[in-house]
């Protein structure tokens, strides 16, 4: 797999057809896909727990992608990249800086979700000449409350979903009533659209140790976010279960000049229930 796409292919805009790629830096082979037009500042996205490259949601990232260089990647120790999976959010963020090195970037945008969100904000307050903008969504602050119950709501609810024959998110990320039902079938099925060069599920250890440093970013000391003067857009459910959604409210207080949206009736993936108006509005805001 080569680092770059010839300059005079023809920009892929959609996720499902974005070939899988990898760079090597710092003795990890990183897995990455690309799309959208390059040039500009690229938009990086930063993944949540147990996720791979095909946990995108598609609606979403083909909306950022039809203009502007869209840039996805596995952390070391998941997926299709090498290594192993660090003990800490701190050595992750560290891990994702070294991975944006490699493919030589000097400023960027970032895109995150949950655990991602959690690496975004690390990477951000030890790099902030590196970040122009900050999508941070359904997560929370270094030391947020009952951050550190996240092992224990999501046994619970992968134990739900085996009872069920269900995919975990479905009661992880959505509501268990009509709309939250509805949305994690739809959410599951725009998952599944890429058919081909899928890529590897993460193993049961990486999993637990993404879990463990979870537990210890929640214990944490929290971080001074005063400093941070990046354009920042924060976005949540009304009902997160997995990092409470006061914690989005409280990163909104703590962020000067950050926007703040709350879904009502919904979960953990708020905008993945939302795409439709979440998308749109994420676009706009990433805009130059």
């Amino acid at each position: 797999m080569d680092n770059n796409y010839a300059a005079h292919e023809p920009a892929i805009t959609s996720y499902a057809k974005a070939p899988t790629r990898s760079v090597t830096a710092g003795g990890v082979s990183y897995a990455y896909r690309e799309l959208g037009p390059k040039g500009g500042i690229p938009v990086i996205f930063l993944v949540h727990l147990a996720a791979t490259l095909d946990n995108w949601d598609p609606r979403i990232i083909d909306a950022i992608a039809r203009n502007r260089h869209v840039i996805t990647f596995d952390q070391p120790g998941v997926g299709a990249s090498t290594g192993h999976v660090p003990d800490s959010i701190e050595a992750m963020a560290d891990d994702a800086y070294t991975f944006i090195k490699a493919l030589s970037f000097e400023k960027i945008d970032i895109f995150s979700f949950s655990l991602g969100g959690m690496i975004a904000q690390d990477l951000v307050v030890k790099h902030p000449r590196l970040v122009r903008k900050l999508v941070l969504t359904g997560t929370g602050p270094r030391g947020g409350k009952d951050i550190d119950k996240v092992i224990g709501t999501t046994y619970w609810d992968i134990l739900r979903a085996a009872l069920t024959r269900s995919d975990p998110k479905e009661f992880l990320f959505f509501n268990r009533n009509s709309n939250g039902k509805s949305a994690a079938k739809a959410f599951i099925k725009r998952l599944q659209e890429r058919t081909e060069n899928r890529d590897k599920s993460i193993s049961t250890r990486a999993f637990q140790t993404q879990l463990k440093a979870i537990q210890k970013y929640g214990r944490s000391a929290p971080s001074d976010l005063s400093h941070l003067d990046q354009p920042t857009l924060i976005a949540n459910g009304d009902n997160d279960r997995m990092v409470p959604s006061g914690l989005s409210e409280d990163l909104h207080r703590r962020i000067q000049g950050s926007e703040l949206i709350i879904y009502p009736d919904a979960g953990h993936g708020g905008i993945f229930q939302n795409h439709a108006t979440f998308a749109p509005a994420v676009v706009d805001f990433l805009t130059p």
